[in-house]
């Protein structure tokens, strides 16, 4: 540790030194993701996030970035990767000393219960057992799951006078963070979505209007929703192209219908149509609407587990 120096993100270079940093660690993880200066900064505009506090990288001697560590306070989570080479257990007990000491910074400002998240996948064996070793425990269980789009579509059949259609940007603002709130509200660690927060994704370069479908029902109420994604920078580096559903949901009143697998069929259409190849989605294991089921009926199956570690700070 003597020839490592944590510091503060200073300049745009940082952006794509995160990215290479992130994309190391995936190759060699094995995780399939890659990302992008520029998607890095995107996040990094994202409501309530600091990013002069909110991020930290750690140099080596030569000033090359072996780490670093980002704060998402709203959602009491934390995001680092350390490049393969220098995964010693050290460094990685500097970087959550760093999140837990900014968790609390942000706790006293809030008046919230001190808590800290992170995530890892059941493959990395010593991630996992360095977030044990710093008092972490398994909170929660995801999927990534998987569906090849040349396999057949079922016709999406949704409730008759139900209506289904692409949302009208910034317009439908205000409806569907309500109607995206009220969906969620029951799951398992809900913080409430902003209309600022709805605007920062629609602004996304990799943003695709006619992937972010809503359901109305008779009278025009916002009943479901279904948001797909395709990432060029991951698909550059994968020979079958890939597409996401980002986000499903049923609004309360309207579930048990099939407005979300008539969403879901149609978001597929459109991915196949877009020219992926593959689909892929994260569940939440335990999710107590039946989704994983639903991903499971209309032909997704797991490819990876992760785990959500949590830790409840002393004050």
């Amino acid at each position: 540790m003597s020839t490592l120096t944590r510091r503060p993100y200073r300049q745009s270079a940082d952006l794509e030194a995160i990215a290479h940093l992130f994309n190391t660690s995936s190759a060699h993880d094995r995780l399939e993701r890659w990302t992008s200066g520029d998607r890095v900064a995107q996040n990094f505009r994202s409501p309530d996030f600091d990013i002069s506090r909110d991020v930290a990288l750690w140099e080596n001697a030569d000033g090359e970035a072996i780490a670093y560590a980002t704060v998402w306070a709203t959602d009491e989570y934390f995001e680092f990767v350390v490049h393969p080479d220098y995964r010693d257990g050290a460094i990685e007990a500097d970087v959550l000393a760093w999140a837990e000491c900014r968790m609390r910074e942000l706790s006293e400002k809030t008046g919230k219960p001190v808590r800290l998240q992170t995530s890892a996948y059941t493959t990395e064996t010593q991630r996992l057992a360095v977030l044990e070793a710093h008092g972490f425990t398994p909170e929660r269980r995801f999927f990534r799951m998987k569906r090849s789009l040349s396999s057949p579509i079922p016709k999406p059949q949704f409730p008759a006078g139900f209506t289904c259609r692409a949302i009208a940007g910034k317009t439908d603002g205000k409806a569907w963070v309500e109607m995206f709130n009220q969906s969620f509200i029951d799951h398992w660690n809900h913080h409430d979505l902003t209309v600022e927060q709805f605007e920062h994704e629609l602004d996304n370069p990799n943003y695709i209007p006619e992937l972010n479908l809503i359901a109305a029902a008779p009278g025009g109420t916002f009943a479901g929703f279904c948001c797909g994604a395709i990432f060029p920078e991951d698909n550059r580096h994968k020979s079958q192209p890939e597409g996401w559903i980002n986000s499903l949901g049923t609004r309360r009143g309207f579930r048990r219908r099939g407005v979300g697998r008539a969403l879901l069929l149609e978001t597929l259409r459109r991915l196949r149509e877009a020219g992926t190849d593959i689909a892929l989605l994260g569940v939440d294991a335990e999710n107590p609407s039946g989704a994983f089921r639903l991903y499971q009926s209309v032909g997704f199956d797991p490819a990876l587990t992760m785990r959500i570690e949590s830790k409840c700070l002393k004050s």
